[in-house]
């Protein structure tokens, strides 16, 4: 039997409609395989420099378990070299990163966490199908000894994000968007504790725009993840974010809801998100 699940964010609107399959590729396989924690990110006065380019500053910020934040800030705000450390891709000048408490550069942390990332380029390999672009983490991995579980769970990470009827085609006939939701499929079958989406919107007309934040705002009420969302898009920061946080010249200005954010009295967050509201 063919069910059509429908959400609504807290303004009425439409989140998207996924259509699941009960049995094979239904989307509650992949939710009942996931962790039912989430977990919580503090950053903690993290400094970064590239010879006499201090990029980061004394960057502080606490994520709540289960928060989509978004990190908003225009070009050379320091938001991708940010984006590095929380990933554990580099390493700061001072500072940390604790993710349920424990420091991201600890030697043992990855044996216990697990952070995904959804590139900007969406980093599909054009050889694989998007069923095997979803299951690579999977088999790299051994996660699952059983092949049709393994199919099972992809197939139902595609019905989240829309994509039920695309596991055999290759990525060079899809769109932009239909790339990035496949990529967030991915991010999902690793079972992570966080997501991080790298300017998601980049380079996509508004439809797609409006379809990608739909995915972060479904993610949100349906698998209740940590999110953590970089870019410079204020109409998406505003419309997916819990909280959103002014990132500028290597510091943060101010972590606020997206209303608290609004009717900022800060003269530097006015400056950045006014030509929005005139």
């Amino acid at each position: 039997m063919e069910q059509k699940l429908q959400e609504q964010n807290t303004n009425g609107n439409l989140l998207g409609t996924i259509t699941s399959t009960e049995g094979n590729g239904s989307g509650s396989v992949l939710l009942d395989y996931l962790k039912c924690a989430s977990v919580g990110v503090k950053i903690e006065n993290l400094k970064r420099s590239f010879g006499d380019n201090y990029v980061l500053r004394g960057v502080a910020l606490d994520i709540k378990p289960g928060e989509t934040v978004v990190i908003l800030g225009k070009s050379g705000s320091g938001k991708s070299v940010l984006m590095r450390h929380i990933i554990g891709l580099e390493c700061p000048d001072a500072g940390h990163i604790y993710v349920a408490g424990e420091d991201i550069n600890n030697p043992d942390f990855k044996k216990n966490h697990v952070i995904a990332m959804v590139f900007q380029s969406s980093a599909l390999f054009n050889s694989l199908s998007v069923s095997e672009n979803v299951a690579l983490y999977l088999r790299e991995h051994k996660i699952f000894a059983d092949e049709s579980e393994l199919k099972q769970i992809v197939s139902s990470a595609l019905d989240i994000v829309g994509l039920q009827d695309k596991n055999d085609v290759m990525p060079s006939q899809l769109s932009g968007g239909m790339k990035r939701r496949v990529a967030a499929a991915r991010a999902l079958v690793m079972n992570p504790d966080i997501i991080l989406f790298d300017e998601p919107t980049a380079g996509l007309d508004p439809m797609m725009t409006r379809t990608m934040g739909d995915l972060i705002c479904d993610l949100k009420n349906k698998v209740e993840i940590t999110q953590i969302i970089v870019t410079h898009d204020i109409d998406l920061a505003f419309y997916v974010a819990d909280r959103i946080a002014i990132l500028n010249e290597g510091r943060i200005l101010e972590v606020g809801t997206p209303e608290q954010i609004r009717t900022s009295v800060n003269s530097a967050t006015i400056d950045f998100i006014k030509p929005q509201f005139k």
